[in-house]
């Protein structure tokens, strides 16, 4: 299957306003320890579209926006993601991520952790420098579950409702928390009324789901020139994922569970397996749910009259889904 990566096309001021958001991150991680700083400097230019940053900016923009009151919100919820990013590679004990080296291997478990834990705190002085103490808690909601999904791996692949409720606690807590998070805390600064904020706060999360439906299809159909790491990999990890779930649910999988209580598995296997998941309509099951879950959040917003924010919220809706395809 041939990828193409879908770029996003965003307004100038927003393009502007997002480096003012990366400006402010490389300020606060210009730390005087001089290993802090290169790990730092290290994870945070890795950190890809900053989708987060820019949901809070917009999701600001559909109330009554300025960037000095959004700023600190959308750098908060960067340095949140780029932490949980060092974290979450500590634990996996992942070489690379898309395609850099992780922290961990190039330096070692140590400086991730002490990383790690150092963008947290900044990301806490952030959340403290917004102007609505909201802000604060939602973020720190948003740690706690995302550190608490860490503990709840999904077990089983049937019988399929079990399986199901795993998956969505999981990737509730792994991913959405974050983009639910971006988005609740920048109608917050945007001086939302309860009911705006509600209603940002389910499409960050809705589209968080489908966010990270995305990347797991993408382990099991790109190539590693994509993914910076290669397809399979969590097939190889022994992780079950939503497109693993649904070609077990046919009841045609031959041994594809089992697979996973395999000590190692060989290339031949996994090839094997990923084209099995293909063929028993996983792919095609997956995607159809991650579109659901997209319109499910756009549908959120039918709250708030027509506007150019809208419409690049549906652009950044739809760049979830298409990425790489």
């Amino acid at each position: 299957m041939a990828h193409t990566t879908r770029q996003l096309s965003l307004p100038p001021q927003l393009v502007a306003d997002l480096k003012a958001v990366e400006d402010q991150i490389l300020r606060r991680i210009d730390s005087q320890s001089a290993l802090i700083n290169a790990a730092g400097q290290h994870i945070v230019s890795s950190g890809g579209k900053r989708l987060r940053a820019m949901i809070t900016l917009l999701a600001a923009q559909l109330g009554s926006y300025t960037l000095a009151n959004t700023l600190h919100a959308a750098t908060a919820v960067e340095l949140i993601h780029a932490a949980s990013l060092v974290h979450d590679d500590l634990i996996d004990d992942a070489d690379r991520r898309r395609g850099h080296v992780t922290v961990h291997t190039q330096w070692d478990q140590g400086v991730a952790l002490m990383v790690g834990d150092y963008l947290f705190a900044l990301a806490a002085g952030e959340m403290a420098l917004a102007p609505d103490p909201r802000v604060i808690q939602i973020f720190s909601q948003a740690v706690m579950t995302i550190s608490e999904s860490e503990l709840h791996p999904v077990m089983v692949t049937t019988p399929l409702e079990t399986a199901l409720a795993q998956y969505y606690a999981k990737i509730g807590g792994k991913t959405a928390a974050l983009f639910e998070a971006a988005a609740a805390a920048g109608m917050v600064c945007g001086g939302g009324s309860a009911e705006h904020i509600e209603a940002l706060r389910l499409f960050g999360y809705e589209i968080g789901l489908a966010f990270q439906i995305i990347d797991d299809v993408l382990d099991f159909i790109s190539d590693e020139a994509t993914l910076g790491k290669p397809a399979g990999n969590d097939l190889r990890e022994g992780t079950i994922t939503l497109p693993l779930i649904y070609a077990v649910s046919t009841g045609r999988a031959n041994g594809l569970a089992n697979l996973l209580d395999a000590p190692a598995l060989t290339e031949d296997q996994i090839t094997h397996a990923l084209l099995q998941v293909e063929q028993l309509g996983g792919i095609d099951r997956s995607l159809a749910e991650a579109r659901t879950l997209v319109q499910q959040g756009l549908a959120r917003l039918d709250i708030f009259p027509a506007s150019l924010t809208k419409e690049v919220l549906t652009d950044i809706t739809t760049y979830v889904i298409e990425r790489h395809f």
